[in-house]
C-alpha cells in the first residue's frame, strides 16, 4: 500500500482525476475498451466533475458502482443518480454505464438481473473505494451476516447485503471481484479517516473492519488517495 498525501482535497482531485485518466488512455490504448470502478457518496462528487471535463474518448469508457444501496434509481440516496448527475456529464456523458440496480421485491432477488452483467465484464482497469468509519468498505460491512460470503475468494461477482448500522439493502460487488483490477484506489478525506485507517493496519481482523481484506492482500497494487480536509 501507497499513501499519498495532499494539502487539500482539491489538489487531491486534481492529481487522481490525472492519474484516472492516464490509466484509462492507456487501457484504450491496449485493448480498445476501459473500465473504472467507482464509489458513491460526497467524498468523490468533486473528484466526478474533475474526471467529467477530462479529454478522453469516452464511449470506450465503460463506468460502474462498487457498491449500490436498493433504491430506484431517481431517489435521493441512489449511487446511480450521484454518479450520474456528477460524473456521467459534460465529456463524460459519452461514457457506458452499467448499473447495480434492477426492479424486484429485494435485492437478494435482483442479483438474478444485476449479475449477468458484472459477470460479463473482463479485468477492471482502476477501483476507486471508500471507507467508513467503522471500517467498511463498498457494502461489505462488519454489521452484516453476508460479510463472509462477500469476502470469499469463490464469492460471486455481486451479492446482496443488509447492513443493520445503516439503511437500505444494499448490492455490492465482492472483494475478488473488486479485486480484480489493475490498480485500485482509497479515496479518504478528512483526519477521521486516516485514523480509521491508522487503526486497520495495526490489526487483522478482516472481519471486524472489513477494509483490512483491501490492505492486506499481495496481488493488487492499492494506492490510498488522502487529504485532510
Amino acid at each position: 500500500m501507497q499513501l499519498h498525501q495532499y494539502t487539500d482535497a482539491r489538489a487531491l482531485n486534481t492529481d487522481f482525476a490525472a492519474k484516472l485518466v492516464n490509466l484509462l488512455q492507456e487501457a484504450i490504448a491496449t485493448r480498445g475498451q476501459a473500465y473504472l470502478v467507482v464509489s458513491g457518496g460526497r467524498t468523490p462528487t468533486a473528484l466526478f466533475n474533475a474526471l467529467s471535463a477530462a479529454d478522453l474518448p469516452w464511449q470506450h469508457v465503460t463506468i460502474l458502482l462498487a457498491d449500490e444501496r436498493f433504491v430506484p434509481v431517481d431517489a435521493p440516496d441512489s449511487n446511480e443518480r450521484l454518479v450520474k448527475a456528477n460524473l456521467l456529464t459534460a465529456k463524460a456523458a459519452k461514457a457506458e454505464f452499467i448499473s447495480l440496480y434492477a426492479p424486484a421485491a429485494s435485492a437478494e432477488e435482483a442479483i438474478a438481473d444485476v449479475l449477468p452483467r458484472i459477470n460479463a465484464l473482463p479485468v477492471f482497469d482502476a477501483v476507486i473505494l471508500g471507507m467508513g468509519e467503522d471500517g467498511h468498505t463498498a457494502s461489505l460491512f462488519p454489521c452484516s451476516a453476508e460479510l463472509n460470503a462477500g469476502l470469499a475468494p469463490d464469492a460471486p461477482a455481486v451479492l446482496a447485503v443488509n447492513p443493520t448500522t445503516a439503511p437500505h439493502q444494499r448490492i455490492s460487488l465482492s472483494l475478488p471481484r473488486l479485486l480484480n483490477t489493475r490498480q485500485l484506489f482509497i479515496h479518504l478525506v478528512g483526519q477521521s479517516k486516516l485514523e480509521v485507517l491508522t487503526k486497520a493496519q495495526a490489526g487483522a481482523d478482516v472481519t471486524s473492519m472489513p477494509i483490512r481484506a483491501v490492505l492486506q492482500q499481495p496481488d493488487v497494487d492499492v494506492a490510498v488517495m488522502y487529504a485532510a480536509n
